[in-house]
């Protein structure tokens, strides 16, 4: 297992990189992927929140809140230099709900894949992990949404391009975009909406993995590359030669946000809701975001159950 463990960090610190360090070992690592993590964020406890837990519930563990996270990688989360710690954005967030609760954390670290199961089966009360909220996931789970899902259009430190908001915007640039992934499906309506208005066209550049596709942005083949906006939070914080000229959000042109996930009907979802919209009121939710670069992806108000993405 350990063995395991430090093969994945290594391959996270990897990420965005195109070479076999782990991230902490980078020069100028923006952000701390110790475990210690001596600057979390910390809450007090919320009576409120906590008066709304039903009398029923019973957690997986007795006095602690299990939660259910993916470490995919940096920011949001991953293994920390120990290879065993799991650290990033999601875990602090998670950190302030068990405080606002009272109770312990405990974090068990899931492959995406499985978080659903593990959910269901009662193995933890709830998954903090960049789920985003769909209408078809509704019909198994609660949310209450902590962040927006968002896309990111960065490009070279040195680029005239100033801004991207709307197709126009990106009218005749090239732009370096995983395939098959949903920034495809937007950057190709986008496409569509700027050729019928005689626009130039995208010229989509499409890579397998995100080594080749910042390569293609550095290299200048590309103007632009799109993708997930906290992975390339981190890579601009660590090697300060992209930056970030817009976003836009992962369900364009609907919106998408970011939810804690919790069993459908198991009467948590109403506690976490507020127990987040306290957070916001009192500094702490934005404090956490910003000691990660994410304070573009504030939500203002934490929702249950909003409208989710519909069934493509």
């Amino acid at each position: 297992m350990i063995v395991r463990r430090t093969l994945l960090s290594l391959l996270v610190g990897a990420l965005y990189a195109g070479c076999l360090a782990p991230a902490s070992a980078q020069q100028g690592a923006p952000f701390d992927l110790g475990p210690a993590q001596p600057g979390r964020v910390r809450a007090e406890k919320d009576p409120a929140a906590i008066a709304r837990i039903p009398m029923a519930y019973r957690f997986a563990e007795p006095g602690t809140l299990t939660v259910g996270i993916s470490p995919g990688g940096p920011p949001l989360a991953t293994y920390a230099t120990d290879a065993r710690t799991v650290v990033g954005a999601d875990p602090d967030f998670a950190q302030l709900i068990a405080d606002s609760f009272g109770l312990r954390l405990n974090l068990v670290a899931v492959a995406w894949a499985d978080w659903p199961l593990g959910l269901t089966s009662g193995k933890y009360d709830a998954v903090i992990s960049n789920v985003g909220v769909t209408e078809q996931r509704k019909e198994k789970f609660d949310f209450s949404t902590y962040r927006q899902g968002l896309h990111g259009f960065f490009v070279r430190a040195d680029s005239k391009v100033a801004s991207i908001r709307e197709p126009r915007d990106a009218a005749g640039l090239s732009i370096s975009v995983g395939g098959g992934t949903n920034q495809e499906r937007i950057l190709r309506e986008w496409n569509k909406q700027n050729v019928a208005a005689g626009l130039k066209a995208l010229d989509l550049q499409l890579f397998d993995d995100d080594a080749a596709r910042l390569v293609a942005l550095r290299s200048g083949r590309a103007d632009v590359i799109v993708q997930p906006h906290a992975q390339l939070v981190f890579v601009a914080a660590r090697d300060k030669d992209i930056r970030r000229v817009g976003t836009l959000s992962a369900g364009w042109p609907l919106r998408s946000d970011v939810a804690i996930a919790t069993r459908r009907g198991s009467g948590l979802v109403d506690a976490l809701t507020l127990a987040t919209n306290n957070l916001i009121a009192n500094g702490k939710y934005g404090q956490a975001l910003a000691r990660w670069g994410l304070e573009e992806e504030a939500l203002a108000r934490s929702e249950t159950n909003p409208p989710g993405l519909p069934k493509y």
